[in-house]
C-alpha cells in the first residue's frame, strides 16, 4: 500500500508530464492548466512550417512542458475534426 505522502509527491511529479493545450495570444501562449501567459516559449520546427510557427492570437496550440517544467515547446496547431 502506498503511503498518502508518496501518492502526494507522484502525483506531483506527473503533474507536469504529457500535452496540455493552449492559447497563441499577441503576445505569448496561455496554457490552459496555468493562469498567467508565457511570453518566453520555445517552438518546434516542424519540416514545412514558417519559422514563426505559423500561428496568429486566438490558434489553439499543443505544447508540452520540458526542462522540469521551467520550459515550455508549442508543438502545433490544434484544430477540429473538420479542419
Amino acid at each position: 500500500m502506498m503511503s498518502s505522502a508518496m501518492k502526494g509527491h507522484t502525483r506531483q511529479m506527473a503533474s507536469g508530464l504529457g500535452g496540455v493545450l493552449g492559447t497563441v495570444t499577441a503576445s505569448g501562449v496561455k496554457l490552459d492548466d496555468f493562469k498567467h501567459e508565457i511570453q518566453d516559449y520555445l517552438l518546434a520546427e516542424l519540416p514545412g512550417m514558417p519559422e514563426s510557427g505559423g500561428f496568429k492570437p486566438g490558434d489553439r496550440v499543443l505544447a508540452i512542458r520540458v526542462n522540469g517544467g521551467s520550459d515550455i515547446v508549442v508543438l502545433c496547431k490544434v484544430v477540429g475534426a473538420d479542419g
